[in-house]
């Protein structure tokens, strides 16, 4: 069995904290829960096109993200923190189910708590893998610049322009075909 990964959590280069005090400047675990779940759950969502598991993923990473606020405050980007976490968490349960049922084949665009007009787009992000679908995910649903997507992918930052690329592209030609 294969040693699962968890980002580490490292305070961020540019970060100022008062070592006097390590969370001044720095928002309260329940501000930034009230600012980050939401978005953290419909990224999980869309990612993992299975909005229970997103729930769920949303939960541990956010329970995670509170056991270690000291730490995960300082992170340049904790929502891309917790967005990791949940995607590893669910990873790794996707395993654990694998052995017992096999993986819904489909998007259910009606089953997502994602406010998108066209609901096509999300049919669309169907035929993308898990690993495109998480990079496009982080770099339009979250606004992450490349080099954070690639620190919260944990991938480099080439992998994340060519998957990026390649899944717009993908994404390009579903549309072209299913627009009227």
């Amino acid at each position: 069995m294969a040693a699962r990964r968890v980002p580490t959590v490292e305070p961020a280069s540019t970060a100022t904290v008062d070592a006097s005090n390590p969370s001044a400047g720095v928002e309260s675990f329940e501000d930034f829960y009230r600012a980050q779940a939401d978005r953290v759950y419909r990224a999980l969502a869309v990612t993992l096109g299975d909005a229970d598991l997103a729930r769920d993923a949303t939960a541990e990473a956010m329970a995670r993200a509170y056991a270690r606020w000291s730490q995960v405050s300082r992170v340049d980007n904790p929502g891309g923190w917790a967005y990791r976490v949940g995607l590893n968490w669910a990873t790794s349960r996707w395993r654990r189910r694998r052995r017992e049922h096999p993986l819904p084949a489909d998007l259910d665009p009606a089953t997502l708590p994602v406010d998108i007009e066209a609901v096509t787009v999300l049919a669309a992000l169907r035929h993308l893998d898990t690993r495109s679908r998480a990079v496009v995910v982080c770099r339009v649903l979250l606004d992450l610049s490349t080099a954070q997507t690639a620190a919260v992918l944990d991938i480099a930052e080439g992998t994340v322009k060519s998957r990026l690329a390649r899944a717009l592209a993908t994404l390009r030609a579903r549309l072209t075909e299913e627009a009227p």
